[in-house]
């Protein structure tokens, strides 16, 4: 972690934010349309573009060190949380934003039974999202949900102007508490692997199939199943 770093030393290739790959180039140029005028119009639409371009999944997500990193993540097209947040903070970079990955712990209230088995309860260990530096100040995004999951559980998808901190609400469309946070980390100038992974591994084993990879399964699936919807697809 590296608080003080000047923003403009956040702007660099990284093992994990590999931003001069072909395939992070090519997803930042497909989500740009050369009509964004600023830095907070390139960050605002790449939120946009990582938020529901990327299919996010909890379950069969790649933890390797090569899993992790941002071209291989955008060329899966799927992830969680720390997923997305690495992916983002790369094509921040690439698109001259200044971007960290910050870290917390949160409950999360609606998690399904199944992932709540999982995970050994409602506290979710190091959930991730960004830092990026815009108009002189530092502010948070968080481009994880989809508009389908968010959907299907009933939470009012997050928007990010680039202004404001855009974090999750703490209660759901329906007045039911939705997401606490309990511990805050801080801001890393590049993904910490091994105190996320084996954090997340010491802290909930049984969601692990395999070393480097969660549990087979479906968010989607699960949350249609709960709510009675059918026909959905991931997006």
């Amino acid at each position: 972690m590296a608080a003080e770093t000047p923003p403009q030393d956040l702007l660099g290739v990284t093992p994990f934010l590999d931003h001069d790959h072909p395939v992070v180039r090519e997803f930042v140029g497909q989500a740009l349309d050369g009509s964004e005028q600023t830095l907070t119009d390139k960050a605002v639409a790449l939120y946009y573009a990582v938020r529901d371009k990327l299919h996010y999944e909890v379950y069969g997500a790649a933890l390797s060190r090569e899993g992790l990193k941002a071209s291989s993540i955008i060329s899966r097209g799927r992830g969680f949380c720390v997923h997305k947040s690495i992916v983002y903070a790369a094509v921040c970079r690439a698109a001259g934003v200044p971007s960290r990955i910050a870290l917390t712990d949160v409950r999360n209230h609606l998690a399904s039974p199944r992932l709540r088995e999982l995970v050994g309860g409602d506290v979710f260990r190091f959930h991730a999202l960004n830092s990026v530096y815009l108009d002189g100040k530092w502010v948070r995004a968080t481009p994880v949900f989809t508009k389908l999951l968010c959907k299907l559980y009933g939470i009012t998808p997050l928007e990010f102007d680039g202004t404001a901190d855009s974090m999750s609400h703490p209660y759901d469309s329906k007045g039911r508490r939705y997401m606490e946070f309990l511990h805050d980390y801080g801001d890393f100038d590049d993904f910490p692997y091994e105190l996320v992974v084996e954090g997340i591994r010491s802290a909930h084993p049984a969601l692990f199939a395999s070393r480097y990879e969660t549990a087979g399964g479906s968010l989607v699936a699960e949350a249609a199943d709960e709510t009675g919807e059918s026909g959905l697809k991931a997006a």
